[in-house]
């Protein structure tokens, strides 16, 4: 009777108790050339027309699983398709839920304008002096907007920051200037009275400023559930499909994972054992893995799995032309 009660007293703790461990489970995969959970398209592209698409470029997700019971975290140590881990990995102690979600965010979001930057240069698209925002009372409120590239003011070419900093330096602050520019729907000319520059001498635009790759057109990403940096191969390749001159996919479906940089340099991610497995659900022709995360990809492969390893952007093209041509890409 006392190991009876013993018993029910710990199958009680155990169902209803939570333990400081999440599960880790392979999460959805997003098709980056087709639409999101909300029905609208993960890559919009407007100012353009996109090419028509056949294959799938899908992104390989976690999901997350918090304030699990003992019985879960016990059945999970025993499940090859769940990973337990301490909550401290995923949600630092000291910082709240919301702050790690928004970090994530954040995370995703720089890593959509690196997966944009990185195919507008791989197109050829140049560096040009493109506007992010407009600081707190902007005198070009109104006038320019995020978007636009700086071409000249009052006719003097404006095409770096650094070129920009120097003409600005050398004009009075309250000046009326002529500011050139283009956006998506072609040049344009405004007029702007100029504020007195804080930290050197001359005066500024009020807008905040950055050297970036420039085209004739608007790049819009939006998956609302996913963060973090791991997507953002995947989505350069989607551009790429959407307006490149290459099929890159021939109808296959193609998954992958795997930070990426302006430049192009794709960088490890977690997870990877997940995302295998979800690849292999989607019965993907090719998995490409960050060639810093082969290693680990190579204790549990799913069978029939063919993962191609990738270190930068030409890599992964470089994967899916020999998936084109029949051959077999470089592996891990």
């Amino acid at each position: 009777m006392v190991g009876a009660a013993l018993l029910l007293t710990l199958g009680s703790l155990g169902a209803f108790l939570p333990v400081p461990y999440v599960a880790l489970t392979p999460g959805p995969t997003y098709d980056t050339l087709g639409p999101g959970p909300s029905g609208s398209p993960i890559i919009r592209v407007s100012g353009t027309t996109p090419n028509d698409t056949s294959g799938l470029l899908s992104l390989t997700t976690v999901a997350v699983y918090d304030h699990i019971d003992f019985f879960s975290a016990l059945s999970g140590w025993f499940d090859d398709e769940v990973a337990i881990v301490p909550r401290e990995e995923i949600y630092p102690p000291d910082q709240t839920d919301d702050e790690v979600d928004e970090a994530n965010r954040a995370d995703f979001l720089n890593s959509q304008q690196s997966a944009e930057q990185a195919a507008l240069e791989h197109l050829g698209y140049p560096l040009k002096v493109v506007v992010q925002q407009l600081s707190e009372e902007s005198p070009s409120s109104g006038r320019l907007r995020p978007g636009d590239s700086i071409e000249s003011i009052n006719g003097e070419p404006t095409p770096d920051l650094e070129t920009l900093s120097t003409v600005l330096t050398g004009i009075e602050p309250g000046t009326d200037v002529s500011v050139f520019g283009r956006r998506v729907d072609g040049g344009f000319t405004v007029e702007v009275t100029t504020a007195d520059a804080p930290d050197r001498d001359g005066s500024v635009l009020g807008i905040v400023v950055a050297d970036a790759h420039w085209a004739p057109f608007d790049v819009e990403i939006r998956v609302d559930e996913v963060g973090g940096p791991s997507a953002g191969l995947m989505l350069t390749l989607g551009i790429l499909e959407l307006l490149g001159d290459v099929d890159l996919t021939g109808g296959d479906r193609i998954a992958g994972t795997g930070t990426i940089d302006m430049d192009g340099a794709v960088g490890a991610i977690g997870g990877i054992r997940l995302k295998m497995i979800a690849a292999s659900e989607l019965d993907a022709a090719v998995f490409l893995v960050p060639d810093s995360n082969c290693a680990e990809a190579l204790l549990q492969v799913p069978p029939g799995l063919t993962l191609a390893r990738v270190g930068s952007l030409d890599d992964a093209l470089d994967a899916l032309a020999d998936l084109r041509e029949g051959r077999t890409p470089t592996t891990c």
